[in-house]
């Protein structure tokens, strides 16, 4: 099929997502290729393709992952095919996109060796900016799974306290310092058992595929309120996700090494014979205007590894469940993925194309952060997008 010039959703991506409308009735599976969405329910005509979300069919494991991909291939390609499969090809524009998965869990790490120096000398200007265990283990949280939302779902300003009281109580009321953190998500897809470990090398067999996150954070809220127990409210109001999964097997031209480890890991760990760095490139804007390229490549701590983590205790998995790598900061001020960096917690505004600054997200701001990966041959891959606009608070 023909396919619009440089476009980001190729034969060689294929991702899926759920969707309403186009004129179908109820939710639907579907698979991008161009500016169009393949029904994959009206061209099975499995029930497993005609649910809200993706889990029922990313439960049934890599074997089942690998025989659609190779099924859509043929059906997108071959000539014979073009009958069966062309009245199912509804432009993008005519479908609403769900959330994909159902998120069961979150968790959402700490793995940009540069953002964590960099928020480390934010706030521990006289000591070592990363914490004693951060070279040893990807640190990471629980998040809210019921407050992660599809793309284009707006974010109310959070309220909550403050800081440290003034005058008897804590101040209460909006946030101040509404913060954007740019992230790559990861969505499993075949579950882990009670008691078992998940090997690094093992990521493929339990990992669908990738995604965007946008994990907005009110940054006074977190400072008055994480020590000692880490995030709550500052980060539980909202995470936004991009609605397209592109799938692990799509990203083999992009995997690469991981950066070099200053500290020896313990085995579990270890990566040396299947490392899964991955070269995206990520941009953020907001209202439309560029303000930073953070590259994934660098990350420190890869998705085999924070896998690997968080099943080392024996957790469990579950279909649909999304990790998240934490915000993703390169070296330069450029590179960086969230306002706390760019501004120095506000203390340094930022200057928009259009000559507006920024200190944190206003009323009216629309944060969009984007992604690209190499594809097959000259070929890339496009995440689609996260996008989301801030609300004013609500009484």
């Amino acid at each position: 099929m023909d396919l619009p010039e440089g476009t980001g959703f190729g034969i060689g991506n294929l991702p899926l997502g759920v969707f309403l409308g186009g004129g179908r009735p109820g939710f639907r599976h579907g698979v991008r290729i161009g500016d169009r969405v393949l029904d994959l329910f009206a061209v099975t005509g499995l029930p497993v393709h005609a649910t809200g979300t993706l889990d029922p069919f990313l439960v049934a494991g890599p074997g089942a992952w690998r025989t659609l991909r190779e099924q859509v291939t043929e059906w997108l390609t071959g000539v014979r095919h073009r009958a069966r499969v062309e009245p199912h090809l509804l432009p993008i524009d005519e479908v609403r996109m769900c959330r994909p998965i159902g998120v069961p869990n979150y968790v959402d790490f700490y793995s940009s060796k540069a953002h964590a120096q960099n928020v480390g000398r934010l706030f521990r200007p006289d000591a070592d900016p990363l914490p004693p265990n951060w070279r040893h283990l990807p640190i990471g949280y629980h998040g809210r799974a019921g407050t992660v939302v599809v793309s284009g779902t707006p974010v109310v300003r959070p309220c909550g306290q403050l800081g440290p009281p003034t005058g008897g109580l804590p101040p209460f009321g909006p946030t101040a310092r509404l913060d954007l953190e740019a992230e790559v998500g990861f969505v499993v897809g075949a579950p882990s058992e009670p008691g078992e470990r998940v090997p690094v090398a093992d990521l493929a067999e339990h990992v669908f595929g990738a995604c965007l996150v946008n994990d907005w954070s009110a940054r006074d809220l977190q400072a008055w309120e994480y020590q000692p127990l880490g995030p709550f409210l500052g980060k539980s109001f909202q995470t936004s996700m991009s609605p397209w999964v592109v799938p692990l097997a799509a990203l083999g031209a992009a995997r690469v090494p991981p950066p070099a480890r200053d500290t020896e890991l313990l085995p579990y760990l270890r990566d040396d014979g299947d490392p899964w760095g991955l070269d995206l490139a990520l941009e953020v804007r907001i209202n439309g205007q560029l303000v930073s390229r953070p590259p994934f490549r660098d990350m420190y701590w890869t998705p085999a590894q924070q896998l690997a983590h968080l099943t080392v205790n024996g957790a469990s998995t579950l279909p649909g469940e999304l990790f998240a790598s934490g915000t993703v900061s390169g070296t330069s001020p450029e590179e960086w993925g969230s306002l706390l960096e760019l501004t120095a917690n506000g203390t340094r505004p930022l200057t928009l194309a259009d000559g507006s600054t920024r200190t944190f997200l206003e009323d009216g701001d629309t944060v969009s952060i984007t992604a690209t990966a190499p594809g097959p041959g000259d070929s890339s891959l496009g995440f689609g997008e996260v996008s989301g606009q801030v609300l004013p608070a609500r009484a």
